[in-house]
């Protein structure tokens, strides 16, 4: 993988130690290796963060906001506060991507928040679930649709898991979408009856799944952060997302399958 991207955690993974104590949650996250995070809950936390991060030598690249039900000049003031680069949307609702016209519409409130973003002086981007590539029109998925209808300066955080349990061909999808991916999530899945197991709380650290790694890596070279997270985590997230960092770490080591 040309150039090397760097390694985040997204703190929505310890989302409940972070709620019980965000100060020890974010000095156990930096114990365990971590040396960035991408934020969540920047608004609520905001006083909390700027001096936990800095108290723990943690910087924030980038940070989800959900744009669409919020105040996002809020989200925007709160990024250009922490020393977030990007500010990402993580989610539009599953039945907003059925139609040509609903990503039509998705496309135009994206541009929207990308235009307020530089007016802050940032990047703005969008994290995709499994709906928009098992939407498909024409052979196509809804996300490279969108990606069409976006502005130059709109970026794409592809979350890989998501994209392969939607059914895609991530190398495929990701070699279409071009410079535009600039972050992955990484996580992996389990095989299932029929695939890729789907279930969220199956989810696992990179290298202990089904999902072909090399591939998805090697199509995405621009790629400039690789982001560990779960949704939910059987066992102990403090563990998972240690062989989670460690099992990312292995993959740009060249141990990918």
């Amino acid at each position: 993988m040309p150039g090397t991207p760097s390694i985040a955690l997204q703190l929505y993974s310890v989302r409940e130690a972070a709620g019980e104590d965000l100060a020890s949650t974010l000095a156990r996250v930096a114990e365990i290796g971590f040396t960035q995070i991408e934020l969540y809950n920047l608004v609520g936390w905001r006083a909390e963060l700027a001096k936990h991060l800095a108290d723990n030598g943690l910087t924030a690249p980038t940070a989800h906001a959900p744009l669409s039900n919020a105040n996002a000049e809020e989200a925007f003031e709160a990024a250009a506060e922490l020393g977030v680069k990007t500010l990402i949307d993580p989610m539009i609702a599953p039945e907003r991507w059925t139609s040509l016209d609903d990503i039509a519409l998705n496309a135009e409130q994206l541009a929207g928040h990308a235009e307020l973003a530089r007016s802050y002086g940032l990047g703005f981007g969008y994290h995709n679930h499994f709906w928009e590539v098992e939407n498909t029109f024409g052979g196509r998925t809804a996300l490279e649709i969108l990606a069409e209808q976006l502005p130059a300066e709109a970026t794409l955080e592809v979350d890989a898991y998501w994209a392969a349990v939607g059914g895609a061909d991530v190398a495929g999808l990701l070699t279409t979408l071009g410079d535009r991916v600039r972050q992955l999530h990484i996580k992996d899945a389990p095989e299932a009856e029929n695939g890729l197991s789907k279930d969220r709380f199956d989810q696992l650290p990179a290298g202990q799944g089904a999902i072909a790694w090399g591939p998805v890596l090697a199509a995405a070279p621009q790629a400039e952060l690789l982001v560990v997270e779960f949704d939910e985590y059987r066992g102990d997230i403090f563990e998972g997302i240690a062989q989670g960092l460690a099992g990312t770490r292995a993959l740009l080591e060249g141990g990918e399958r």
